[in-house]
């Protein structure tokens, strides 16, 4: 208790954050549809606010050791705010694209700030009991911020300002904490070669994680009004999938540490593409139906990166924990910052099933590529943990490094 006590700032600023930037995407998409932005101009949307996460995830460190932790926050929550409230100001599609590169320079400096902190804080008695709370709590939150769409009316400048509101309020826990200050760690080595010297298949598998979890939480709720579904049902059909997701860390763990990961990566992509054919198929089956089927796509999808990060740091040392989970980031990111525009694109031209089109070719090629690698070597047999890695920023490495050991 005394744990959750001392980590309690940190994780309502967590829970804050999450409930406005998880809510911007899906919020998006819909005021750009009832607004008549195109299919690709609402996909650029979800690509710029994954370019700023990317910008966010490398200047973040650098700015802590400027400015210090608790400014730092601020700046970037100041950042995330006045893009937010700036939306209904200006309704043009480029000038949102600019406002989501600042939300997402905005969630990923501010996860920055507060999984260094949350370092700073931990001991190796209190580290996992942490994660494990952190890891709840971003999950929970998530699910959460799919669920506020459904009280949220598109287009509206109330709906924005609430989400201001919010991204505000997560400034509070912080900067009113009475507790020290850590000391700015220094920030790892961006080495993006490293993740394919150690692993190319776990390279090539958190871009097709990228090209699911971006793709489907950026343009999903266009293809939810594609199939007819009202803006309460897109809410759950998103949280569906995070369920989903979340449903499956357990069970795709134990399999990841019980089999060869290699093998597990190759059939959650053949489980993922066949849980794409039932969702397309499921339009059919009513509105249960195809709630069913996000959140099989969710159960498919969403573990995909956390199993190909734990093969990628079998093959790595204790050192290189840190810069490798830091280049598996910058992967996601790529992949994460073209999947939505790609998706949208295809939506626009060949209808809304061309989404999970796009996804199963995606899974497909992760298969055919897996089956070549494990002919080229084998698994080492000193395996890491399996542990399940938020995508939060570059500096997750450093929370996660000690729990892979094995005792």
């Amino acid at each position: 208790m005394r744990m959750l006590i001392s980590f309690a700032a940190l994780f309502l600023s967590v829970i804050l954050l999450q409930l406005s930037s998880g809510s911007l995407g899906p919020l998006d998409a819909l005021s750009g549809f009832a607004l008549g932005f195109s299919t690709q101009e609402i996909g650029i949307l979800g690509s710029a606010h994954f370019l700023g996460f990317f910008i966010g995830c490398w200047w973040a460190p650098r700015l802590m050791g400027s400015v210090g932790h608790a400014r730092a926050f601020a700046a970037f929550t100041a950042s995330g705010a006045i893009a937010l409230i700036a939306h209904m100001l200006i309704i043009d599609s480029t000038a949102w694209a600019v406002m989501r590169i600042a939300s997402g320079m905005c969630v990923a400096g501010c996860y920055t700030v507060i999984e260094a902190w949350l370092q700073a804080k931990v001991t190796n008695e209190t580290r996992g009991r942490a994660m494990g709370v952190y890891r709840g709590v971003d999950m929970g939150a998530s699910l959460a911020a799919q669920l506020v769409i459904s009280v949220l009316e598109p287009a509206s400048y109330v709906s924005y300002n609430i989400l201001a509101i919010v991204c505000c309020a997560a400034l509070l826990p912080l900067t009113l904490t009475t507790a020290k200050q850590p000391e700015t760690p220094t920030s790892p080595r961006l080495r993006p070669r490293l993740a394919f010297e150690r692993s190319p298949l776990a390279a090539v598998g958190v871009i097709v994680a990228a090209l699911s979890s971006a793709s489907f939480r950026m343009v999903g709720p266009i293809y939810g009004q594609e199939v007819g579904l009202s803006t309460a049902q897109i809410a759950w059909f998103l949280a569906a999938f995070v369920l989903g997701g979340a449903m499956a860390q357990y069970p795709v763990g134990w399999l990841a540490d019980k089999f060869d990961r290699r093998w597990v990566l190759i059939w959650l992509s053949a489980a993922a593409m066949l849980s794409c054919g039932i969702t397309v198929l499921s339009t059919g089956f009513g509105t249960f139906g195809i709630m069913v089927t996000a959140a099989l796509f969710g159960l498919t999808t969403f573990p995909i990166y956390s199993v190909a990060a734990a093969h990628a740091h079998d093959f790595a040392d204790s050192s290189e924990r840190v810069e490798l989970s830091a280049a598996l980031m910058f992967y996601f990111a790529v992949g994460a910052i073209a999947a939505p525009f790609t998706a949208s694109a295809l939506i626009e031209a060949y209808g809304p099933a061309a989404l999970f089109a796009m996804i199963s070719v995606g899974h497909g090629l992760l298969i055919i590529f897996g089956l070549a690698r494990m002919r080229a070597r084998s698994t080492p047999a000193a395996r890491t943990r399996y542990v399940y890695a938020p995508r939060t920023s570059f500096v997750i490495g450093r929370l996660l490094g000690r729990s892979r050991e094995r005792d």
